[in-house]
């Protein structure tokens, strides 16, 4: 169960060459706690919601944080409506706990968007060596994941690498929909910034 963690190890990897933005990385690491947690059958879906099972301590504090918050009464909660609940804040959830573990390092301190602005470095560890080892084997639900927040450019349906279970496909799928979703959202916003500086050129202001 180390999705998120070898999700974020790539990203601040490759960060300089492609910076990611922090609230695509929150719905992905939210999706790539649903993928753990499905493998470890915490958690099934059916029709796109997520049915807890016994709950259980869970040997990562985050992980075991999210099963903490799973809806546990019918009608259940979306795979979608999960991504956005629990994705809130969660890349800086991960970021502070993997520094506290000395995962990460910082290397200087400021208001950060990307996570190059953050400046954080890898440690030299075995779950950096893990986490890149299963990137360069181009893991399918890594490299799903990468996709989704544009770490990895697409690739044609035939050479793409696909999760053999529908459950996690379902995961991955909500995790690209929630993306796109947030992005249209940002250029919603920077086109009414746009308009209304023009408004305020033209009003004189």
């Amino acid at each position: 169960m180390t999705t998120p963690r070898d999700l974020l190890i790539v990203v601040v990897d490759m960060d300089s060459r492609r910076p990611v933005e922090r609230g695509d990385l929150s719905l992905a690491l939210a999706g790539a706690e649903a993928v753990d947690l499905l493998t470890g059958e915490d958690i099934t879906l059916a029709d796109q919601r997520i049915i807890p099972g016994i709950e259980r301590a869970m040997p990562d504090m985050l992980l075991d944080e999210a099963v903490s918050a799973l809806h546990r009464e019918a009608p259940y909660e979306p795979i979608g409506e999960w991504l956005w609940r629990r994705g809130r804040g969660l890349s800086e959830a991960y970021l502070a706990t993997m520094e506290a573990e000395g995962l990460l390092t910082r290397q200087r301190r400021r208001h950060w968007m990307f996570l190059r602005d953050n400046g954080f470095a890898l440690a030299d560890s075995a779950a950096r060596r893990t986490a890149l080892a299963r990137w360069a084997a181009d893991e399918p639900v890594l490299a799903a994941l990468a996709e989704a927040i544009g770490l990895r450019d697409p690739q044609p349906a035939d050479d793409s690498p696909s999760a053999a279970d529908d459950s996690v496909a379902a995961v991955l799928d909500a995790v690209g929909d929630a993306v796109s979703e947030l992005s249209a959202e940002r250029q919603r916003r920077a086109r009414r910034l746009q308009e209304a500086a023009a408004d305020n050129v033209q009003r004189g202001y």
